[in-house]
This record gives structure tokens, C-alpha cells and sequence, in this order.
């Protein structure tokens, strides 16, 4: 229900738009697929709608790919991510986005148990300041700083059904969300070439996970990306992106590891032996290389991209990353004309 909400919102303010406006400012960087975003022109609006596809049956250990030596050999998902940006100013954009799991499953070996779920996920608030805009000639610099969070709408305590009297719940990975607020952090450096154009590009996302319900604490995430971008055409565009991923390991506050550590009744024993074995089998590095092609005409980006596993680091016994698809599309407008500026004011 949010993300309908959500989406009717945004198609709210398409009433509003404009064939053309002179609203200056704003990087309005032409990337698909909200690979690497700045700011919007101010008054500007973008509506992006993704699907994404994500499966894997391969294990690895360190940097090795392993046999299959668990109870699940399964591991995919069926995701929707609604995101709208709006241009406040010439350097400050606002970016709001959710999502929903169409499915998240772990499939059981050798038999035909799989264990699923579907929801809303989390919702994002994020905004970004254009500190560096900057055009000589043929060549235009941008540097956009952006800070934000993540505030969890799905549950993350999800159960299996069972007869038992102590709280079954469903592996992380089908969990819709961590549960925990997350404290975000971007960096995007932005290089044109117009007459060419051309793009080079890098951004950096670091997350801060936040404690849950159950006084855990999911790694937190940084990464890496560098870009190549060239549109081809005048309406396709092809880039190619470089992203390194660093991963910490699932953690818990102090006070429940105390309690692990000192108490002696049975039940306590089995939640801590639970803990440090999902910890051993968190966090870990990672390298990818992903192609996106894309079409744009009158505003409107179709993209498709595939993220490519090129080096893999996993602490403990893991699911890899294997295929990942993602198919979007991005439609950019303006919901205010602006005055003339050659307009004398009364």
C-alpha cells in the first residue's frame, strides 16, 4: 500500500510538467538506472521504477567456491524499488525511495520445502548538496555530497510456522529488512566531455547499520564504483562500472553478549550457539563488473543492467553472488515554469 501511495504522489506532480523550461543550475547528470546521481534542476522531478532478479545456488569459503553442505541450495529474489527525486534548489535535491519484495525464498535440498516471504522493505530519505559545479569550455566538473537514512518498514522477526514454544525465525536473507535505522553517506565526482559525449565518473556510498529489535547489528557497507559512460547515437547510451563492496560481520550490543557470555539456563546457551554461528558466515569483500545499456527520448530512460561477480571474499560458509538483473525505467520533468530572467520585477 505505501508504494502505491508513493507512486501515486509522484504521478501527482506530472500535471505540472513542462515540454521546456530555463531553470539553471543543477548537474542533471543524463546516468540511467540511478547508477550515479546529482543534483536536479530546481524545480525538476525524476520518477524511477526498477525490477530486479536475483538468484544464486553457488557457496563459497574465503575465496573459494565450495560444495553445497547445508540445508538450503537455493537463494533468489523478485524486487521492486520506487524512487522520486525533486530539485529544491539548483544545488539541493531531495531523493525519496522504497521498495517491495515481491518474493525473497530459500529453497530446501532434495525436497521441495522453500521458505519465502513478501512486503514492503524499508524507506529512504536521502538528501544531496551540489558543492562543485563547474563548466570551462568543453569540459563540466561536479562534486555532490549526500546524506541520509534508512528507516525499516518491513519486519525482520518474521517466523516459521512450528510447534515449538521458542521464536523460529526466518533466515536474514528472507527477512524483509535488517530492522535497524541506517545512517548513509554519498560521494559522487562527475567529469563531461560534452562535444564528445563522454563521462568518466566515480561515487562512494557508505551505510552505518543501526540495532534492531533483537540488539543486533548488520555489517556495515562501503563501496566503491567507477564509470565509464558514452552515448551513442543520441538516444542509447552504454556505460560500464567497476564496484568494490566491503561488508562487516553481523555484531550484537554488549548487553546481549553479556548475557550470552553469563548465563547458565539452556535456552540462552541455544540463542548464543545460534548467534555466533550466523556471525561466522556474515560479511566479506566483493568485485564487480556491470554493463547498462540504455535508450532515452522526450525524458524518459528504458535501461537493463547485469552485475557480474568478478572476485568474491566471503567470511564462513556463504551464498555467492551469482546473477543479478535489473530491468527501469526513469522519467525526468520539470513542475514549475520558471520567470524569465531577462523579466524586469515589478
Amino acid at each position: 500500500m505505501r508504494l502505491i501511495v508513493l507512486a501515486i504522489f509522484s504521478l501527482l506532480f506530472q500535471n505540472f510538467a513542462f515540454s521546456q523550461g530555463c531553470c539553471s543550475g543543477g548537474g542533471s547528470n543524463p546516468i540511467a538506472g540511478g547508477a550515479a546521481t546529482g543534483v536536479l534542476q530546481q524545480y525538476q522531478m525524476e520518477v524511477s521504477l526498477n525490477y530486479q532478479v536475483n538468484q544464486s545456488n553457488k557457496f563459497f569459503q574465503g575465496t573459494e567456491e565450495v560444495e553445497q553442505e547445508g540445508i538450503y541450495d537455493k537463494l533468489s529474489s523478485n524486487y521492486l524499488f520506487l524512487r522520486t527525486d525533486y530539485g529544491i534548489s539548483k544545488k539541493l535535491t531531495l531523493s525519496l525511495a522504497t521498495g517491495y519484495h515481491l518474493n525473497k525464498a530459500l529453497k530446501e535440498k532434495d525436497t521441495t520445502t522453500t521458505l519465502s516471504n513478501s512486503g514492503m522493505g524499508d524507506i529512504i530519505i536521502f538528501p544531496k548538496y551540489d558543492i562543485y559545479n563547474e563548466t570551462n569550455g568543453n569540459i563540466r566538473n561536479e562534486i555532490t555530497l549526500g546524506v541520509g537514512a534508512k528507516l525499516p518498514i518491513g519486519s525482520h522477526t518474521d517466523t516459521v510456522a512450528s510447534g515449538s514454544t521458542i521464536p523460529d525465525y526466518l533466515p536474514p536473507m528472507v527477512q524483509l529488512s535488517t530492522g535497524g535505522t541506517d545512517i548513509m553517506l554519498y560521494a559522487l565526482y562527475f567529469r563531461e566531455y560534452k562535444k564528445q559525449k563522454f563521462r568518466v565518473f566515480a561515487n562512494s556510498l557508505y551505510i552505518r547499520k543501526g540495532y534492531n529489535s533483537l540488539d543486533d547489528k548488520f555489517g556495515d557497507y562501503t563501496s566503491l564504483s567507477l564509470f565509464v559512460s558514452k552515448t551513442v547515437s543520441r538516444k542509447w547510451g552504454l556505460t560500464t562500472q567497476l564496484k568494490g563492496e566491503w561488508i562487516g560481520q553481523l555484531n550484537a550490543k554488549q548487553s546481549k553478549l553479556d548475557r550470552f557470555e553469563n548465563s547458565n539456563d539452556w535456552l540462552t546457551e541455544f540463542e548464543a550457539e545460534t548467534f555466533f554461528e550466523k556471525q561466522k558466515a556474515t560479511g566479506g569483500k566483493k568485485v564487480f563488473f556491470i554493463p547498462q545499456l540504455s535508450y532515452s527520448q522526450n525524458g524518459i530512460t528504458i535501461f537493463a543492467t547485469s552485475e557480474i561477480p568478478l572476485y568474491q571474499n566471503l567470511n564462513g560458509y556463504q551464498f555467492a553472488s551469482q546473477q543479478q538483473f535489473t530491468v527501469g525505467v526513469n522519467y525526468r520533468f520539470l513542475t514549475k515554469e520558471c520567470e524569465d530572467p531577462l523579466t524586469p520585477i515589478n
